[in-house]
């Protein structure tokens, strides 16, 4: 699971084979230019490791093409980090949605009222920097609460006045370092209706969770309140996608539809209102949370999800365990301990809405 502001980084794994230049000298030498950095113990060793794939590109007669490919995004990220590490423990929202949506569209004062009511909750909104839609977001956070992830494209896409000339205003070339960044510092996604582009980060947004690949989140289809956009889509998918068996029936659990900006902003910070974040330890699921749950609640947890979890296996509640030592911040926060199959995503959703609606 990607880390975020509020999504820990991965324990440390078990000693494995060495990732070398085969050049001794050469890998004294970037042993050497690592000391110093972050944790001796693991960070040194993935910088380590990232100079010695840079080294070892060029022992491959990398082609030009392909260094350019590398050095770009290596750069475009390095610099996005640092533009979002000081905003890291601050959750937001990703809003997807056309660049030509005008204001006299009915979704336009959604996406202004969402973005309001997001920022007045403690929320910052991430958008593609750009017109409709992503200006619609701005204007309703502000300036102070909003990141723009713009991308460079042949006809120009200049940021809108909202966060134009603003620190948090990062501009990509790649679409595929964007998508990433979208995903890595999101906790939420809304998309209200879009083109091409709404549609490829919607689905990418769908495919990750329902994998594995990000952390749980909610992500929201918004409609306007007499609109039908997203109906057709929908039920594409549940008519021919549920009913051919391309999908789980319990994936449609993944999404939600919200007829308001308000709905909108409901359901996302419902998802956080008992489970605050995830992450594995070894192979087992953690479940970090705002507040303990009651045994009884755990045990009934245990009898409607048992197909969550591993044979001969149960969910039980846990202080943190040694391997999240390094998370301070979040030592505070009791665990659910999950054996988890990792097949069933959508169900893992149902559960932590289940979880959400959970009595103290």
């Amino acid at each position: 699971m990607p880390n975020r502001s509020n999504s820990s980084p991965a324990a440390p794994q078990s000693p494995r084979s060495r990732y070398t230049t085969g050049t001794p000298a050469a890998d004294a030498a970037i042993a050497n230019l690592v000391k110093g950095f972050g944790d001796a113990s693991f960070d040194q060793t993935l910088l380590a490791e990232l100079m010695t794939s840079a080294y070892r590109l060029g022992q491959d007669g990398a082609t030009t093409g392909d260094l350019k490919i590398l050095n770009t995004a290596l750069k475009e990220l390095r610099y996005a980090f640092a533009i979002f590490r000081p905003y890291r423990h601050v959750r937001k929202v990703a809003v997807f949605g056309s660049a030509r949506t005008t204001a006299r569209h009915p979704s336009y004062p959604m996406a202004q009222r969402f973005g309001k009511v997001m920022a007045e909750t403690g929320w910052m909104v991430i958008t593609g920097a750009a017109s409709g839609i992503m200006k619609a977001g701005h204007e309703g956070a502000g300036r102070e609460a909003s990141f723009g992830l713009n991308i460079r494209l042949p006809f120009e896409q200049g940021a809108n006045p909202i966060i134009a000339r603003d620190r948090k205003l990062i501009t990509c070339k790649y679409f595929f370092t964007r998508k990433l960044l979208f995903v890595k510092e999101s906790h939420a996604t809304v998309l209200f209706p879009g083109g091409f582009g709404t549609l490829d980060e919607g689905f990418e947004l769908l495919t990750l969770v329902q994998t594995g690949k990000t952390d749980p989140r909610p992500i929201v289809f918004v409609e306007t309140p007499a609109g039908d956009f997203w109906k057709p889509l929908l039920e594409f998918m549940d008519r021919r996608l549920v009913e051919t068996g391309m999908i789980s029936a319990s994936d449609r659990a993944i999404y939600q539809v919200a007829r308001s900006a308000d709905e909108a902003a409901a359901m996302i910070r419902q998802f956080y209102v008992v489970y605050h974040s995830a992450r594995y330890v070894g192979s087992t699921l953690v479940l970090r949370l705002q507040r303990a749950l009651p045994r009884p609640v755990v045990e009934q947890l245990n009898r409607a999800f048992t197909d969550l979890l591993l044979p001969n296996t149960a969910m039980t509640l846990s202080k943190p365990l040694p391997e999240e030592a390094e998370e301070q911040d979040l030592q505070h926060l009791p665990r659910l301990i999950v054996p988890f199959n990792r097949r069933e995503y959508g169900r893992l959703i149902e559960m932590i809405r289940h979880i959400n609606a959970s009595p103290a």
